[in-house]
């Protein structure tokens, strides 16, 4: 029982929840900038900061619980136009699956069903995925074509409140000159807040990054990692070339705007036909 609960990723995104109204609350019952905004009767940045705090967790859940792209059954997106493939002996399957000038579509190992290009399986979800970048214990998901926008919006409104959490959490640490003992006394629970921010502020700022970069070029963790272990990939060439970069706007257009799944062998036939 608790194992099932443990791998639905409850208790992970309880810790994380109620984690972050714990320190939203310690910034606002001590001395910090808050505290004193409320005394004076300026609730502008209480409230701001508050719903600053409410996007991320509401995002955090969104990220954490939608759909990443998980291939549900065998079908051929192509020519064959989303042809059913399931019932259907495995050497039919594979004579009738549309030729192609790159690699041809795989069949899973685990779960046995065809993948898409960039689709790969998650041992963690045990799951296909399409365009799979990663699974992310954080969210207790896997990062993929439909919720990899999110995911870093996410990362962008999370820095944020991170960032300004640390802010706060600074303004109350004031020296006492009563000495060390006392000081921890009264600024202890303050002080461990303010190391968490900025610990976490520093690692959402380095993924936040490291997604924006991947966005830009149209890649994935999981390319850019393994990049000599990936057929479409290792065949396109020996160096950095990457068959899905259609330059910076584009991508980030595709990226952010375009919620449909992608037929991504086409886009990769069209790029070696013009490649060649």
């Amino acid at each position: 029982m608790l194992k099932r609960v443990f791998r639905s990723g409850f208790l992970v995104r309880s810790g994380h929840t109620v984690l972050t109204w714990l320190i939203t609350l310690v910034l606002f019952l001590h001395d910090t900038d808050l505290r004193r905004c409320e005394e004076k009767g300026d609730l502008v940045e209480p409230v701001v900061f508050s719903l600053l705090v409410l996007l991320s967790v509401l995002l955090y859940l969104t990220v954490s619980l939608m759909d990443p792209g998980f291939i549900l059954s065998d079908t051929v997106q192509g020519p064959l136009g989303g042809l059913p493939l399931g019932g259907l002996p495995l050497g039919e399957q594979e004579a009738m699956l549309p030729q192609t000038i790159g690699p041809r579509m795989r069949r899973c190992g685990y779960c046995l069903l065809l993948q898409p290009m960039r689709a790969r399986h998650c041992a963690a979800c045990q799951r296909c995925v399409r365009k799979f970048d990663h699974h992310c214990p954080w969210i207790a998901n896997c990062v993929g074509e439909q919720n990899h926008r999110w995911f870093l919006l996410y990362l962008l409104v999370q820095l944020g409140a991170l960032s300004w959490a640390f802010l706060l959490a600074l303004s109350g640490l004031s020296w006492s000159p009563a000495g060390w003992s006392p000081w921890l006394r009264t600024h202890g629970v303050l002080l461990v807040c303010a190391g968490l921010t900025g610990l976490f502020s520093a690692v959402v700022l380095v993924l936040l990054g490291c997604h924006l970069y991947l966005a830009s070029t149209n890649t994935t963790t999981w390319e850019f990692m393994s990049r000599p272990r990936i057929s479409y990939l290792r065949s396109w060439g020996d160096g950095e070339e990457n068959p899905f970069d259609r330059g910076l706007v584009c991508n980030l257009w595709d990226f952010f705007c375009v919620f449909r799944a992608v037929a991504w062998d086409r886009v990769y036939q069209r790029a070696r036909r013009d490649h060649a």
